[in-house]
């Protein structure tokens, strides 16, 4: 009656598969620090005698104001300095601002509302072209053998 259980056989007898299951565990070494629910017996706390005679406990008072410089706290350091722009982003970034100009305001450089706009949208494309097609593909040339992983 030993026979192996499959999956798909329903269950007969769940106990004796259960137990099946435990001894395999306990043959393997599994169950060894396993609690035996037979074995233990449920402890009883004492029961509280409530005294008339016992005093309230004294009231807590609130903890003084701690020094900030006693506590030990992370710091963090400063940051390091943006990096120095380069000539053709600084035209990349003029070009997008030109092209937002041009679309709010196009009075400002003598322009009508028919013009300024299309001549708006060419340099704000014209910008943000410019920074996409200037963004690296390759690593920073002073990373090492060691920078992690890239995506």
């Amino acid at each position: 009656m030993n026979a192996r259980r499959d999956s798909t056989d329903g269950p007969e007898n769940v106990d004796e598969l259960f137990a099946e299951i435990v001894a395999g565990l306990e043959r393997d070494g599994v169950g060894k620090d396993w609690l035996d629910l037979d074995e233990a017996s449920p402890q009883e706390p004492e029961p509280r005698t409530a005294v008339a005679d016992d005093p309230a406990p004294e009231p807590v008072d609130e903890p003084e104001a701690r020094d900030p410089a006693d506590e030990d706290h992370y710091v963090p350091p400063e940051p390091p300095p943006f990096p120095v722009l380069r000539a053709s982003t600084l035209a990349a970034l003029g070009l997008f601002v030109l092209g937002i100009l041009l679309l709010v305001a196009p009075g400002i450089f003598g322009l009508q509302a028919r013009i300024g706009t299309p001549l708006s949208l060419v340099a704000l494309c014209a910008g943000v072209g410019w920074l996409i097609l200037r963004m690296r593909n390759t690593p920073p040339p002073d990373s090492g053998w060691d920078d992690g992983a890239q995506v």
